[in-house]
């Protein structure tokens, strides 16, 4: 499914999952999703959502259980809980599933300080699903862990990703 396009609505806070065709597209799936509590903004160290055209680079977590936790993009043998997340105060969980997102416009989302990649910017699984629907992220869009699952059942690396 090649013909697949992410378009995140930054006002909505929603995700909408589109089957391209020459006559039109279809969509195929709809979500609440979290982006940054800073806004939109491309600049590293900004803790916002970075705009415009992205691709997704890297999937990781394939086959993990829900609720798994990573850190720098790799399983750390636990589940969060609330009782994991009481233990770890302040911690900002990676959960789930990991979409690494890479900017397809030089100057704008690639390269230099602006670079969406470099930045470690991420569609994934939350701790905090009870924000879902309010921007609350570090930059990176947060979804359900059911949902950033069956996401990623669904797309491919190179699936285009348009933040708006």
């Amino acid at each position: 499914m090649n013909n697949l396009i992410i378009e995140i609505d930054m006002r909505l806070q929603q995700l909408y999952l589109w089957e391209s065709y020459p006559d039109g597209d279809i969509l195929i799936r709809q979500y609440p999703v979290s982006c940054a509590s800073n806004g939109a903004g491309q600049q590293n160290g900004s803790y916002c959502t970075p705009l415009g055209r992205h691709r997704i680079a890297e999937k990781i977590g394939v086959g993990a259980p829900l609720f798994s936790a990573f850190k720098s993009r790799q399983l750390t043998g636990e589940i969060w809980t609330p009782e994991l997340d009481a233990a770890n105060p302040g911690r900002d969980w990676i959960l789930t599933r990991i979409l690494w997102l890479e900017g397809l416009e030089p100057g704008r989302n690639q390269g230099g300080t602006v670079d969406t990649h470099n930045r470690y910017i991420y569609i994934h699984g939350t701790h905090e699903e009870h924000k879902i629907g309010t921007p609350a992220s570090h930059g990176c869009i947060r979804m359900r862990n059911a949902d950033v699952a069956e996401l990623f059942d669904l797309v491919e690396v190179g699936t285009e990703v348009r933040i708006g």
